[in-house]
């Protein structure tokens, strides 16, 4: 970000932040929050025999956990590791068990817990998935991991980069939060350092196109993902209104979506003195696994609301959204 913004600044968690500076001390300060965690594993003890039990750091479904590739980061390296499973042979013939992801042991080839210390392996080593990002037959998909987040960092460093040149109507705050996928708590450091007049996440959420019927939340290449409601957020009239005339002013496809997720927009909303919040989204399916699935256009369609809202959000705005002008 360094080369697009005035200055750079770090919350005390890790959230990183560029700053651009407007003309206009009256400006309202708006920021957008990407988040640069994702959804991986810590390791919790080593047993005798050398192989790694696991905490999870983020929703894993267990279905999709065993029989692949990780990274386990360790302060001597890199090592590669293997989540177990038990192959069908070995299972006739027995009651199935509701398996737990803390019970899938993880293995990284070694004999004991001695030999595996050697290699400086300790508790609370991280691991994580590891994958080849590709792209799909058609060219418009790509397949690859942790698009939730790598969508919202890509798409806020591409919006500084574009926008570099640009006079700003705001008093611009943009980056990524860490540790949104084990509660939004990277959110609530940063919002409370800079101190927003209005918040937006930038993220990823899970397509429903798959199994869901057609009333489903989350369709790939069918736009920005206008969030209206999830399990701590509900967006307000004023907001939505505001997004729908900047999606329609500017032929930006979008879609309305609610989730049975939350995002980082759910823990700003009710920090500070409250604070105006939205999301702007796009979606990806099988999220929180090896592999994400989407489509470019929806990653283009999402990039251009993260550029019109940085380029109309002023003060007229700020005081059409927050109810604290209203009287």
């Amino acid at each position: 970000m360094t080369a697009h913004v005035d200055e750079i600044q770090q919350d005390g968690l890790g959230g990183i932040f560029g700053l651009r500076h407007s003309k206009d001390e009256d400006a309202p300060k708006l920021m957008l929050a990407a988040h640069m965690d994702e959804v991986g594993f810590m390791l919790a003890s080593i047993t005798n025999e050398g192989f790694f039990r696991v905490i999870p750091l983020g929703g894993w479904n267990p279905q999709v956990v065993s029989a692949q590739r990780f990274t386990l980061q360790t302060k001597e390296g890199d090592y590669p590791v293997v989540s177990s499973s038990i192959p069908p042979h070995l299972l006739r013939g027995k009651k199935a068990k509701k398996q737990e992801v803390t019970d899938i042991l993880f293995d990284g080839g070694f004999s004991s817990k001695e030999e595996a210390e050697e290699y400086g392996i300790r508790p609370g080593d991280t691991i994580v998935p590891k994958v080849e990002t590709i792209k799909m037959a058609n060219g418009k998909t790509i397949l690859g991991k942790a698009w939730d987040n790598r969508y919202g960092v890509a798409a806020v460093l591409e919006a500084l980069k574009d926008l570099k040149d640009q006079d700003l109507p705001n008093h611009l705050i943009a980056g990524a939060n860490v540790q949104e996928e084990v509660g939004l708590r990277g959110t609530k450091g940063s919002v409370r350092k800079f101190d927003p007049d209005v918040f937006f996440a930038v993220d990823c959420s899970p397509a429903d196109d798959v199994y869901g019927g057609k009333d489903s939340f989350g369709k790939i290449g069918e736009g920005v993902l206008l969030r209206i409601q999830d399990p701590g957020f509900i967006l307000s009239k004023e907001m939505r209104d505001y997004l729908l005339d900047t999606a329609e002013s500017n032929d930006i496809p979008y879609q309305y979506f609610v989730s049975k997720g939350g995002t980082d927009a759910g823990a700003a909303h009710q920090l500070n003195e409250g604070i105006p919040s939205a999301v702007i989204g796009m979606s990806a399916r099988y999220i929180h696994t090896h592999q994400t699935l989407f489509h470019i256009d929806d990653y283009d369609a999402a990039l251009e609301m993260v550029k019109q809202v940085i380029q109309t959000f002023d003060r007229t705005t700020l005081e059409t959204v927050s109810p604290k002008y209203k009287f």
